[in-house]
């Protein structure tokens, strides 16, 4: 009897461990449970950071108006001289805002991401807050709720397909926790992080959710993020008010991305140690705080001011414009934290500034303008990550209002169908597309991307001096497996290519055999890769003019030959890449 019911146990337990869903399932509490701790206790240690710098862990705008002058400017300094050497010297992914190293670990390394992380970008984010960093709470609970996906992923071994999904559940339990929205959270990772809505996909990162959620509720509170009075669309003829919105917050989104990585170009061109820049930055946003407090921090107190209609219209439309500036020269310099309060912010104000024009021209068939406030919070969110669904959600989870649905969906469309034509990547994807990782072109091209020229050239390069006569050239020709050859100078430099077709016809010309050398017959303007250059590059560039090898010159001295790469060791090289994917999914 004991035998019969032990045996029944063990193929229960058997079934349970084969089970996929029942071991995602596992899994996915596991990460929500940590990550929503996780979120706890980054906004606790925000605090705890705030304390010691400004002497109150209570909302920043009303703490900064107690302060010296003097003290306003050197504080964010401050933390910059700390976060610095910290991102710097410990972990540079955990520089900016977080989210596009996530998407990048998801789409070209298998989920995996570095455990130390966890620490350092928890640490850099609280004190670049904490010191009135103009960045929000968001992008580095992703990243830390995604490195705990990742960190437990890596020490079970799962397969990269598991490694995606904990790694979307980390993201997701990491914004669920930060503004209390399961939904949004879940909608956030699928929509933005992974892009993918599959079931086996969807469902853990739901459970993760709302694991995290409750854990958040248990020692924040079950409140929304915003307090906000009661709006409605009051009449039909809002709707092309808010469609003008939609465009005016795609305006805002897309200017906010192209100034962000513009201002951090400048910050890579000036000459100063890398880890010291955060110092300058800091100086600067603490000059900028003396005249508008707002800026510094989350924000989320002037944002609550521009729902409650307390803030002027024209500070609105001069704030849009300080706060780009001050969130760029934030993440630039070096600080760390995300860019979604900050596009909230920016939303706020310019729906609040808009309006206010409109009430004003059109009293009794507009909304009070903390309606258009609301909206633009989502619509400007849209418009920077592209993802219209999260942003949508996370509105109506933030002010669990349900009766400003319908303009806010409107507004949320058309800014995102308006911003991704005036700018074909979000402010996530660009920062990829920056380093040559297009996460929409598919995994075939990004694994590709993900290999260079230097791991799989021959460094065997057969080649012809150029002083050689025909006579020479046709004895080497003839006894090579190739059918061009790279031609070198007198200093051994690259000075031209010799193909086929150069010599086909000279070569077995008896009157010419002593007469011509190589540099008569040979193409000067050589195409070449280098050996920094990604393997998708070197098939675009053979593909280009049908070429069946490429000359690899050296990343430092483009005249130096190192190698060669033909189109088969390109092909070679992805087959394995792809079998050996396949293999570990198995």
């Amino acid at each position: 009897m004991i035998n019969r019911i032990l045996s029944k146990y063990r193929s229960v337990l058997g079934r349970l461990k084969t089970n996929e869903h029942t071991i995602m399932a596992v899994l996915a509490v596991i990460v929500g449970l940590a990550a929503g701790f996780g979120a706890v206790g980054f906004r606790h240690l925000i605090n705890f950071f705030q304390s010691i710098a400004y002497g109150s862990p209570d909302e920043l705008l009303e703490v900064v108006a107690t302060i010296p002058w003097n003290i306003k400017i050197w504080i964010p300094a401050l933390g910059g001289l700390i976060v610095g050497p910290l991102v710097y010297f410990l972990a540079r992914e955990a520089k900016g805002h977080g989210v596009p190293e996530v998407m990048e670990a998801v789409a070209l390394k298998g989920g995996v991401i570095r455990k130390r992380v966890v620490l350092v970008k928890s640490l850099a984010s609280a004190i670049s807050i904490s010191t009135g960093g103009s960045v929000g709470r968001e992008g580095p609970i992703v990243q830390i709720g995604s490195a705990i996906g990742s960190t437990l992923g890596q020490a079970l071994k799962v397969s990269p397909d598991r490694m995606r999904a904990v790694v979307g559940c980390g993201a997701a339990a990491g914004i669920a926790a930060t503004f209390n929205a399961p939904i949004a959270g879940s909608m956030f990772a699928l929509e933005v992080v992974l892009g993918d809505f599959g079931l086996a996909t969807f469902s853990p990162i739901v459970i993760s959710s709302v694991v995290a959620t409750v854990v958040s509720r248990a020692y924040l509170g079950d409140t929304p993020a915003f307090i906000v009075p009661a709006y409605e669309l009051v009449s039909a003829w809002e709707l092309p008010m808010y469609l003008v919105l939609g465009f005016f917050c795609a305006v805002v989104g897309v200017t906010f991305t192209k100034t962000l990585y513009r201002v951090e170009d400048l910050f890579d061109s000036f000459k100063f140690p890398e880890y010291l820049k955060a110092v300058l930055g800091g100086m600067i946003l603490g000059a900028v705080g003396l005249f508008f407090p707002q800026i510094l921090g989350v924000g989320y107190g002037a944002m609550d001011m521009a729902l409650m209609q307390q803030i002027a219209w024209w500070l609105m439309l001069v704030l849009v414009v300080v706060k780009v500036f001050a969130t760029s020269i934030t993440i630039g310099s070096g600080g760390s934290g995300g860019i979604f309060a900050p596009s909230l912010f920016l939303g706020a104000m310019a729906g609040g500034f808009f309006g206010m024009v409109v009430h004003t021209l059109f009293p009794t068939v507009t909304a009070s303008p903390g309606a258009y406030s609301i909206v633009g919070m989502g619509a400007v969110v849209a418009a920077t990550t592209h993802g219209p669904l999260a942003a949508i959600l996370i509105l109506f989870e933030m002010t669990g209002d349900y009766k400003i649905i319908l303009p806010l969906m409107f507004s949320c469309i058309v800014g995102t169908i308006a911003s991704s034509q005036l700018l074909k990547d979000s402010i996530y994807t660009l920062k990829l597309a920056r380093r040559g990782i297009d996460i929409k072109e598919g995994k075939e091209v990004n694994v590709l991307k993900s290999m260079h020229v230097k791991e799989i050239m021959s460094h065997k390069v057969e080649t012809i001096p150029e002083g050689w006569t025909l006579e020479k050239m046709a004895g080497k020709i003839s006894k090579s497996k190739y059918n061009s050859f790279p031609m070198l100078d007198t200093d051994n430099k690259l000075a031209g290519i010799l193909s086929f077709n150069d010599y086909s016809e000279a070569i077995f010309d008896e009157d010419l055999k002593h007469l011509v050398v190589a540099k008569d017959l040979a193409t000067p303007k050589v195409v070449t890769v280098s050996t920094h250059d990604n393997l998708y590059t070197a098939l675009e560039k053979i593909s280009r003019k049908d070429f069946a090898t490429l000359p690899v010159v050296s990343a430092d001295d483009p005249g130096q030959l190192v190698g060669i790469i033909s189109r088969r060791d390109i092909i070679g090289a992805y087959d394995k890449a792809v079998l050996k994917k396949s293999l570990f999914n198995t």
